[in-house]
């Protein structure tokens, strides 16, 4: 995929993932990756963003499988902000495929 296309999209699906449920980092990882192809280094900087601007809160729980998981849970602030987003993505895709739909041969 293309990587500016990725960019565009993918705070919108880390927002939408933790909207469904609250999830730990490596967990979000792998349910991101199921659409667009990521990395840790690419989700935990975009999470510590999003907290510090407080559309996601964290905390830690108890894991069986070694030390404690910091979880992240959507802020009302956060939600605001995934439906802005998909109503921007939306109308943004709407766009593009009119475009490209009045331009194919």
């Amino acid at each position: 995929m293309n990587a500016q296309f990725k960019k565009g999209v993918l705070e919108l699906i880390v927002l939408e993932s933790v909207r469904k449920r609250d999830m730990y980092g490596y967990e979000l990882v792998a349910e991101v990756s199921k659409v667009v192809d990521v990395n840790e280094g690419t989700i935990y900087p975009l999470l510590k963003r999003l907290t510090n601007e407080h559309y996601f809160e964290t905390y830690l729980r108890e894991s069986s499988e070694g030390p404690p998981r910091k979880y992240y849970h959507l802020t009302a602030a956060g939600v605001l902000y995934r439906d802005a987003l998909e109503s921007e993505w939306i109308q943004f895709s709407k766009q593009v495929n009119a475009f490209l739909k009045e331009h194919v041969e």
